[in-house]
């Protein structure tokens, strides 16, 4: 299928599934983060209606609907130029039937879509706190990594309030704010229930955790093993390209 594509719009292989995703070289990019979300909620049920909240240019979406059996996706994304891009995104990849999205902000979601009506949500939403670190960023990456138009307690409280009764979610973050995430969760009845952290190598700190909880549900957490990114060599490790589903060439190692 041929798309028009805007200015600095490239178009990135995936190397899955024949999967590709228009975005903008000069905007926000996806990262490995959104990769690793993407594999960590690999194990929703199949035919559940997920609901993907700052989708973006709809990576993880995209690669949800071909790595699960769900029945429906809806991402919602607040910045028209990238919803623009994940609807041909969508078109190019022919998801139509199965992946819908919506331009709006998440904090208007309830006049648009019913309450406690979808069996899984994932989010990446932006890392960093208000106020903090914007200078000299261009809005559309500060937009994507700051919270400027919903914090983290909005994406939480939101999340609890679409999920239904035992319905799963999950996100990736940074390990600096595990402690807002965790009381966030147990506040608006999300119990978490498996934690995996995200090293570069062996010898460095947590640079990400991905969390899936479940609403209502009884507290008892798993901290699964860590992921590392790269062997001492600099060489992508033996998961992370089972992850890819590549060869040593891959998505740029960052984050929002």
């Amino acid at each position: 299928m041929k798309l028009e594509l805007a200015q600095n719009e490239t178009v990135e292989d995936l190397q899955f599934k024949n999967l590709k995703i228009i975005q903008n070289k000069k905007g926000f990019c996806f990262g490995i983060d959104s990769i690793l979300l993407s594999d960590f909620a690999k194990n929703i049920k199949r035919d559940t209606r997920v609901l993907d909240l700052g989708t973006g240019t709809g990576i993880i979406a995209t690669l949800l609907c071909e790595k699960t059996e769900l029945k429906e996706m809806i991402g919602v994304e607040i910045q028209r130029e990238v919803y623009e891009m994940a609807k041909k995104s969508i078109r190019l990849n022919k998801l139509e039937n199965k992946f819908k999205i919506i331009n709006e902000d998440i904090l208007k979601l309830s006049n648009i879509l019913e309450k406690s009506t979808f069996d899984a949500i994932v989010t990446n939403p932006p890392y960093k706190k208000r106020g903090t670190g914007m200078k000299n960023e261009e809005e559309k990456k500060i937009i994507s990594r700051h919270e400027t138009t919903a914090t983290l307690e909005d994406f939480i409280r939101i999340s609890s309030d679409f999920i239904k009764d035992k319905g799963e979610f999950y996100m990736v973050h940074r390990p600096d704010r595990i402690v807002d995430i965790l009381n966030l969760m147990r506040q608006y009845k999300i119990e978490p229930k498996i934690m995996r952290f995200v090293y570069s190598n062996i010898n460095s700190e947590p640079k990400l955790v991905l969390i899936k909880g479940i609403k209502n549900a009884k507290p008892f957490l798993k901290v699964q093993k860590n992921l590392y990114i790269y062997e001492k060599n600099g060489e992508y490790t033996e998961e992370i390209n089972e992850i890819y589903h590549r060869g040593k060439e891959s998505y740029k190692d960052e984050e929002k």
